[in-house]
């Protein structure tokens, strides 16, 4: 527990009196601190994830690989602007049953966005993405002059 301190016009510190004399409430805290339902110790947002993403580099390419399963391609946008790749979705569904003495409406939305700055050595026209096994694989090859040259010898004169 801190102590409270004032500070009079004067410019002197002065202690406030003890609250020593309070009974201890302990408890309260034993309480707030137990094992609650999930509901209630969670971040609401803490099921909205990015989806993973493997990134890898070859002689000639990047390749972009996004664990997204359960999508259809439509779904997902990709765009190109100075450099900066961005691929996102949002989906939303809605379920309506109704019976004589109830209804049951449930919907749902889910969305992502993931952004990339890509390096100059990536010939932007010639991207290309598929989705296949709940892959999104997009392929970012790299221009002629920046593609690793295989090793050669050189023979001296």
């Amino acid at each position: 527990m801190s102590t409270l301190v004032t500070v009079p016009r004067n410019g002197g510190l002065t202690r406030t009196p003890s609250l020593s004399n309070f009974p201890n409430w302990s408890f309260i805290d034993d309480i707030l601190n137990a094992n609650l339902p999930s509901v209630f110790s969670t971040n609401f947002n803490a099921g909205i994830t990015l989806p993973k993403v493997n990134i890898k580099e070859e002689a000639d390419a990047y390749f972009v690989d996004m664990a997204v399963p359960g999508f259809k391609k439509s779904d997902f946008h990709i765009d190109l602007d100075n450099q900066i790749l961005s691929i996102s979705s949002e989906t939303k569904e809605e379920n309506e049953e109704k019976e004589d003495n109830y209804t049951r409406r449930e919907y749902g939305y889910s969305s992502f966005k993931r952004t990339f700055t890509l390096p100059d050595s990536v010939d932007d026209g010639k991207i290309n993405a598929t989705y296949t096994d709940g892959i999104l694989s997009i392929k970012l090859p790299k221009k002629e002059e920046a593609k690793q040259k295989p090793i050669r010898s050189i023979k001296i004169m």
